[in-house]
C-alpha cells in the first residue's frame, strides 16, 4: 500500500470519527470525554494530511518518506486509536498507549527534520 494510500485512509477515518464525535456521541458521554474524542480526530485529520503531503513528495521527488511516515502512521493508530477505545469502551488499559502514540507522533516530526537536513533516503 503506498502512502498516499495510507493517508487516503487515515483521513477519511479521522472524518467519520469527527462526525461521529460531532453528531453520535454528543448526547452519550461527558463533555470531557467529547473533548478528548475531538482531539483525536483533529490529531489523526492533521496527520493525515501532513503524510498526504510528504507522500505526494516522496513521489515526486523519488525520494524515500518511509521513516517519518511510518512514525506518523503507528503514532495516529495508537494516539487517536487509543483515546477512541478509551472514550467508547473505557478502556483503562489502553491509557499507557496514548503517550506512547503522541511521543511516535512527536518522533515522525523530528525524523522529519532530520530527513530534510540530511537529504536521507530513507
Amino acid at each position: 500500500m503506498s502512502w498516499i494510500s495510507v493517508a487516503g485512509v487515515l483521513g477519511t477515518l479521522s472524518v467519520v470519527a469527527g462526525a461521529f464525535g460531532a453528531h453520535g456521541l454528543r448526547e452519550s458521554v461527558s463533555p470531557e470525554r467529547l473533548s478528548a474524542w475531538q482531539t483525536a480526530a483533529h490529531y489523526a485529520l492533521v496527520h493525515s494530511a501532513a503524510l498526504l503531503a510528504l507522500a505526494l513528495y516522496g513521489a515526486a521527488s523519488g525520494r524515500s518518506v518511509t521513516l517519518p511516515a511510518a512514525l506518523w502512521t503507528v503514532g495516529v493508530v495508537l494516539f487517536s486509536g487509543s483515546i477512541f477505545g478509551l472514550v467508547l469502551f473505557e478502556l483503562r488499559v489502553l491509557g499507557p498507549v496514548t503517550p506512547l502514540g503522541g511521543l511516535l507522533l512527536i518522533a515522525g516530526w523530528a525524523s522529519l527534520l532530520w530527513w530534510a537536513r540530511s537529504g536521507a533516503s530513507g
